[in-house]
């Protein structure tokens, strides 16, 4: 099983535009070093603090490429946005150990 570099890579890059937007909110302050946030949900988004080594799962890397179908890069959140329902992402988090 092969590993997406490009992906991983163009996530960081939405990681690092989204956090770096020159604002220190409280929101973006309770991020521990090695995890990142991002928003789930289909009608209202619910954020999630999650591992950065979900990043290199080939599953959770299918996800990334649904948002950037349906997004770009242009996140209406400002983060990191999934577009799946919430039970399904807490599901494939749970069982990839990322909370």
């Amino acid at each position: 099983m092969a590993i997406r570099m490009p992906r991983i890579i163009q996530a960081r890059k939405i990681l690092k535009r989204s956090l770096s937007n020159g604002s220190t909110t409280p929101a973006s302050m309770d991020i521990p070093k090695g995890y990142f946030a991002i928003y789930v949900g289909e009608q209202e988004k619910k954020r999630f603090v999650v591992s950065v080594s979900l990043l290199s799962e080939p599953t959770f890397q299918q996800l990334l490429h649904q948002a950037e179908e349906e997004f770009g890069y242009n996140h209406p959140m400002g983060g990191l946005t999934i577009p799946c329902s919430e039970d399904v992402f807490t599901d494939l988090a749970s069982r990839l150990g990322a909370f």
